[in-house]
């Protein structure tokens, strides 16, 4: 099959797009944040900025939590045994602050973008 010039670049514009997006794809960070015996585990952790960010919380407890976080503008309940995952664009460097709304004893962990 021939293409002519205006086909040929109509390709060439179809596999940049799909290599940005499997970039994009490849450049996601992703963590697990687990919560058993009334605590999240790991209570901090370091992921880099500017990249865009899937965290899984998984509830290994027997109660209901709330993962949330202001600084995230996040808020999610999750269901004893069940998990959730927290999509973010890319974080600017800081420190992200995240808790369990429905139990105040629960420490707090945090999630440091560098």
């Amino acid at each position: 099959m021939k293409l002519n010039k205006l086909s040929y670049v109509a390709l060439l514009v179809i596999i940049y797009a799909c290599n940005a997006i499997g970039a994009d794809q490849a450049r996601k960070a992703s963590i697990e944040i687990r919560f058993a015996q009334h605590r999240f585990v790991p209570t901090r952790v370091e992921v880099p900025a500017g990249v865009p960010l899937a965290i899984h919380v998984v509830n290994a407890s027997r109660e209901r939590i709330e993962f949330e976080s202001f600084k995230l503008n996040r808020e999610q309940v999750v269901e004893p045994g069940a998990s959730i995952v927290v999509q973010l664009p890319a974080l600017r460097a800081g420190t992200y602050d995240f808790y369990d709304d429905f139990h105040d004893d629960v420490p707090e962990g945090s999630i440091v973008a560098r």
